[in-house]
């Protein structure tokens, strides 16, 4: 499969995710993926947080590198949770001086992680619409935030998480990314919905090439998303040719991706989990191209 033509595929945009390595191993696996990544030429990549905000400094040795040492627009993930209004300004200004423009702002999940209690710090930002603002008042970043099409697994239904989606939006968010999904009808009336509720930023899908499809069900149970049945058919018979399971699954993210642009969808973020053959396979399956990253330590 590939998408119709050369010029189709010149119009995709493309974004990365990484997360900060946690020991050396992991620190040579990403460093090697990033290499291999940026040569297709993404809008920007991302590097996450952490939940409770506890990789901070793994963030900001990872943005730093990012920033200093590659030619990727670079955005920070920021939370608010668990720090008050000042700590997190703190963490603006640190991220700010090695050059951080922008930030995927978000309210974070609870210091137990996904699905425990969550209680807003009482000196700190209640929510991640109040996040945005707090960003927009310090300085004129650019601003990505969060997205549910299934629904964040703490809101009480669509149409709260919309609303919140369209508070962050009127604070000043730039675009949000959203959580992975399989169900591209579903995420199709999410964004009728969000446009009928006058939100006007660019929704990007978020892609999840699947490297384990085991692990990504416990993984989506915790953060609200389905898993549709039809990916067990898929997988099928290849849990002991691993080959051939890479190849399903590259085959399943260039489909999905192939099928959004066909309605219309022409921007996605890649969950690339600090790998890089897969994510590659699927870029490669549409048929776009490397070319050298356009710019040059700079973030977006």
């Amino acid at each position: 499969m590939a998408l119709k033509n050369e010029a189709q595929a010149r119009s995709i945009g493309i974004s990365f995710e990484f997360f900060p390595p946690k020991s050396e191993e992991m620190e040579g696996q990403l460093w090697n993926t990033v290499s291999e990544l940026q040569d297709w030429d993404p809008d920007f990549v991302s590097v996450t947080y952490g939940a409770g905000g506890t990789t901070k400094a793994p963030t900001l040795t990872a943005v730093t590198r990012f920033l200093s040492q590659t030619p990727l627009a670079t955005a920070s993930h920021l939370t608010c949770v668990g720090a008050t209004k000042e700590e997190t300004h703190h963490m603006i200004e640190t991220f700010r001086k090695v050059g951080v423009t922008h930030f995927v702002a978000l309210r974070g999940d609870a210091p137990g992680g996904a699905g425990a209690p969550y209680q807003p710090h009482p000196g700190g930002y209640a929510n991640a619409a109040e996040l945005v603002a707090g960003l927009k008042a310090i300085g004129d970043f650019e601003i990505s935030v969060s997205a549910y099409p299934e629904k964040h697994p703490e809101s009480r239904d669509t149409a709260a998480d919309i609303d919140m989606l369209k508070r962050k939006a009127d604070n000043g968010a730039d675009r949000a990314l959203t959580q992975f999904f399989f169900d591209n009808d579903n995420f199709e009336r999410y964004l009728e919905r969000v446009r009928r509720a006058g939100i006007a930023i660019p929704i990007v899908p978020g892609i999840m090439p699947i490297q384990n499809l085991t692990q990504l069900k416990r993984f989506a149970g915790a953060c609200g998303a389905v898993i549709p049945s039809f990916l067990d058919e898929r997988f099928a018979g290849f849990d002991d040719k691993p080959e051939e399971r890479a190849k399903v699954a590259a085959d399943v993210a260039a489909e999905q991706i192939e099928d959004l642009v066909r309605r219309g969808i022409r921007d996605f973020h890649l969950y690339t989990m600090n790998r890089s053959p897969l994510v590659s396979a699927v870029l490669d399956n549409l048929g776009l191209s490397r070319r050298p990253a356009k710019s040059a330590g700079a973030a977006a």
